[in-house]
This record gives structure tokens, C-alpha cells and sequence, in this order.
């Protein structure tokens, strides 16, 4: 499951009451969830119960037992939302009696909020279902489901029909919906970097920049020139530089690395960096091959493994589509993503293949790491223009890949999601590589060249796969493919 993200996740809660239900049960499942919310560490957005509060601002926001069931209190919990929509990632309905389906429907209209919904249930016990203690929520999940069907608002459902808040099986759901929420949240209203052209021999990683600005997600270019502009105007004693110097140096062995590479690395890295700041860009797309080696004398691969350790996305060859799907995964496990080559087979085994990069991967995904000099490229720029690349073998753990890709032809945003396994398999390369298992890998390669996906794809040492898909087919309208076992 993914790892805690560093800000507190706000929910809005919608507890669904029904009159001639046991309303007692509204009143202690609204008391429970919210307790089993706090304790996850979630911020909680609700009515409060009538009577509760002496301030006529806060009298506003009641409703009977804090819960929603007449339209009145709809618009009441609606309007309460309207205020915290800057803050809101998601909404939880939860049902601990059959509910009023209209209301819960009806708050989420009035309320305008376009965020992920989770639909809760709470199961009744066989030895409490007298008229004074039935919840018959097993049945008022379906209803309220079919009015949010009506009215055109995505929702998500908990693994088992009914969970109580306090079981296992509902934390771990609840888990899996604020990592859906991050995921929406986190590529709507996004700033990409494109730092450098599309290399001139990649046509794979051409992408409709229109595609994406329809669909919240702006692209901020800056040309080389311009960074190797401000690099020209930066001299070795700059305090920008120096401490990325310093940062460099920590963060792998540079043992072998001539120290005027590691300057340029440095410089680089500086203006990369402040650029984004100014622009206020999250991830980012840097062109290399072979630009940089030629004009500047270093590879970037360092300064973008340092940017994806710390979370801020950085694709190699200006793969826009690619950094997004390093991003998605990424806000699903909050961990660093990687992107690779789907590069070689491994051996005869038809369900393993060999991903590798170069590389820029960021040290989360290493067994053991250095920096080193650019083989493939030194054969044409030479040596001294290619230090700065990671050597080094992936360590076995879970992964997920992720590739999307825009269609201009169909107007759309596709991809493909999955889990495997990084194994711990002997490999003998340079660059950063591991070996891959995915179940059923050939009709996987078959679906991405049957659908001319790209070769690169990203990567996350976390089984996230069901997130991304939720949160990219349900909430932000894209058609991925799910590869299964």
C-alpha cells in the first residue's frame, strides 16, 4: 500500500440518515467514522449536530445528528463544503442505516465539488436487527450508488459491499482512496517543465500540448540556450551553485568524477532549479541526447535523479507523457518514480525482461549506486563530455509501470497501468537496469505495440496500479488499459 504523503488528507464527510431507519445509528456511526477518520490522520469537513454549537456562524453547518437527509440539510452540508473546496480532496459518504439517497446525491450537486466520492456501508449483525437496531445499509449502498449514477457523479466503492469503520479491511480501503484523492488532485491544474527540444531522433515522445491543457495540465518551456545562458552567468562561487555542489556530493559516490564535471552538474542543477521555483513548475522533461554532452560537457542525469528523489518528477528526452506517469504513481505511493526502457528480453523466460536507462533513476530504486560516465553517448562526444550518469542494479521489490500517451487523432488521453516485480536476477550491463516479472508480459508487449504505446515507461516500488487506474479512468476521464494477472 502506499507510504503516508507529508500533508494531512482533508475529506468531507457525508453521513446518510433515513427517518423511519434507527437514527440512533446516525448519531454513533457519524461519532465513529470521524474517530476512525482523525486517527488515520485526515481533516474532516461535516455538519455537526443540532444543538451542538453556540456560535450562529457554526449553527449553520447543522443538521439532526450531524447527518444529511432532507434537502434542507443537503444544502446546508453543500454549502459548508463550498467554503473548504479549496481544501477538500475527496468525499466520503458513509451509510450507517439505509440513508436518504436523494440527499447525499443532492450534496454533492449543490456543492459543485468535482473530487473523488467513496461510498461506505456499514453491515448490520445478525443478532441486532430488531426495528430499534437494523441498519438495512447493505441495501441503501445501492440506492444511493443509482442516484449518483443519475445525476453524472463518479464514485468509488469499498472492496467488501459493507465494512465497519473500524475494521481492517475499511482502513485499508480508506488508504487506497486518499492515494486516489492525491492522485486527482495532484495532475489537475499541473505544471510540467519542458526543458529543451524533443531530440530530433525521438519521435516517440512527440505529445499534443493542447491535449493536455484541456485537461488541466499546462507545459512551461524553457530552451537550452536559455540554460546554458544563465549558467554562463554564473560563476563557480555562487551560493546557488555551491550548495548544490554540496548536495551532489551527498548524494552519491562521485569518487571517479573529474571535479569540473561536477561544477557544470552543479550550475546546472542551480538553474534548473531556481527556474522552477519561478515558475512555479512540479515535475519536469530535461532534453539530453545529445545536446547537453555536445554544448555543455556533462550529462543531466544526476540533477534529474536528485529531482525524482525528492518527489519532483524529471523525465529524460523532453517525455512529457512520460513524466506524467512517473507523477501518477508517484502521488499513488508517495515514493519516487522512475522512467525506463522496456529493453530486453531476459533469457527465455517469457513472463521477465530487462528495464534500463542510462540513467538518471533516482537512488530509492538502487541496490547500491555511483556516478559515472555515459558509455553509449561517449562513443560520439567523448568521455569527459558524459559524467555525471548512475550506475547501478535495481533492487528486487514490488513495482508498478504506467505509460500515457495523448492521441491526437482520437482527442484523448490513454495509457496502460500494471504490477510486477523487480527480481533479483544476475544482470551484467552498465547504466541503471533491473529485471522485471510481470504475469502474462507477452500479451502486455503485444497490447503496447498493437497500440503503439511508447518504449518508455514508468516505474514505482509500490503495487499502485489499481490507484492510478481509478483515479485516471473514474475521475480524470482517460481510457487506460489494467493489465491483470
Amino acid at each position: 500500500m502506499p507510504t503516508s504523503n507529508s500533508h494531512r488528507t482533508t475529506l468531507g464527510l457525508i453521513v446518510g440518515n433515513r427517518g423511519f431507519f434507527p437514527d440512533h445509528l446516525a448519531a454513533s456511526g457519524r461519532e465513529e467514522m470521524i474517530r476512525v477518520l482523525k486517527t488515520a490522520g485526515v481533516e474532516v469537513v461535516a455538519p455537526t449536530p443540532q444543538g451542538s454549537n453556540t456560535d450562529p456562524a457554526l449553527i449553520a453547518n447543522e443538521s439532526k445528528f450531524g447527518a444529511v437527509e432532507t434537502f434542507a440539510e443537503a444544502k446546508r452540508c453543500a454549502d459548508l463544503f463550498k467554503r473548504h473546496r479549496e481544501t477538500i480532496e475527496g468525499v466520503l459518504v458513509s451509510l450507517p442505516n439505509f440513508g436518504d439517497e436523494r440527499a447525499i446525491a443532492d450534496t454533492m450537486r449543490l456543492s459543485g465539488l468535482n473530487v473523488p466520492v467513496l461510498i461506505q456501508a456499514t453491515p448490520d449483525d445478525p443478532q441486532r436487527m430488531s426495528i430499534r437496531d437494523r441498519r438495512d445499509s447493505f441495501c441503501g449502498k445501492m440506492s444511493a450508488c443509482n442516484n449518483l449514477m443519475q445525476y453524472g457523479i463518479p464514485y468509488s466503492l469499498t472492496t467488501l459491499h459493507t465494512e465497519a469503520p473500524g475494521s481492517a479491511e475499511f482502513k485499508q480501503d480508506l488508504e487506497w482512496f486518499i492515494a486516489v484523492c492525491k492522485v486527482v488532485r495532484g495532475m489537475r491544474r499541473l505544471r510540467v517543465g519542458a526543458i529543451g527540444a524533443r531530440p530530433a531522433a525521438f519521435n516517440t515522445v512527440r505529445y499534443s500540448e493542447k491535449l493536455l491543457e484541456a485537461n488541466g495540465i499546462s507545459v512551461i518551456t524553457l530552451d537550452l540556450s536559455e540554460v546554458l545562458g544563465r549558467i554562463s552567468r554564473m560563476n563557480d562561487n555562487d551560493a546557488a551553485a555551491q550548495n548544490k555542489l554540496r548536495d551532489i556530493k551527498g548524494y552519491v559516490s562521485t569518487a571517479d568524477v573529474p571535479s569540473e564535471s561536477l561544477m557544470k552538474m552543479a550550475k546546472l542543477g542551480a538553474v534548473i532549479d531556481g527556474w522552477m521555483r519561478e515558475e512555479e513548475v512540479s515535475i519536469s522533461a530535461v532534453q539530453c541526447w545529445t545536446s547537453l554532452e555536445e554544448n555543455f560537457g556533462v550529462v543531466p542525469c544526476s540533477v534529474m535523479s536528485m529531482m525524482s528523489e525528492s518527489l519532483m518528477s524529471s523525465a529524460c528526452e523532453t517525455d512529457i507523457a512520460g513524466v506524467l506517469s512517473m507523477h501518477a504513481l508517484r502521488l499513488a505511493s508517495g515514493t519516487p518514480s522512475a522512467l525506463l526502457d522496456w529493453n530486453n528480453n531476459y533469457g527465455d523466460d517469457p513472463n521477465k525482461a530487462v528495464c534500463f536507462h542510462c540513467s538518471n533513476l533516482p537512488k530509492h530504486f538502487f541496490a547500491g549506486v555511483k556516478m559515472e560516465y555515459q558509455e553509449i553517448i561517449a562513443g560520439t562526444v567523448g568521455k569527459m563530455n558524459t559524467f555525471g550518469t548512475l550506475y547501478g542494479k535495481v533492487k528486487a521489490a514490488p513495482m508498478s509501470y504506467a505509460r500515457f500517451s495523448t492521441r491526437d487523432r482520437e482527442g484523448k488521453i490513454r495509457g496502460y497501468v500494471g504490477d510486477g516485480r523487480f527480481t533479483d536476477d544476475s544482470l551484467n550491463t552498465f547504466g541503471g537496469a533491473g529485471v522485471v516479472e510481470i504475469p502474462r508480459l507477452q500479451a502486455l508487449l503485444r497490447y503496447i505495440c498493437e497500440h503503439g504505446f511508447e518504449h518508455h515507461t514508468a516505474a514505482n516500488l509500490a503495487h499502485t496500479s489499481s490507484i492510478v487506474y481509478e483515479a485516471a479512468t473514474k475521475y480524470l476521464g482517460w481510457e487506460l488499459y489494467w493489465h491483470q494477472a
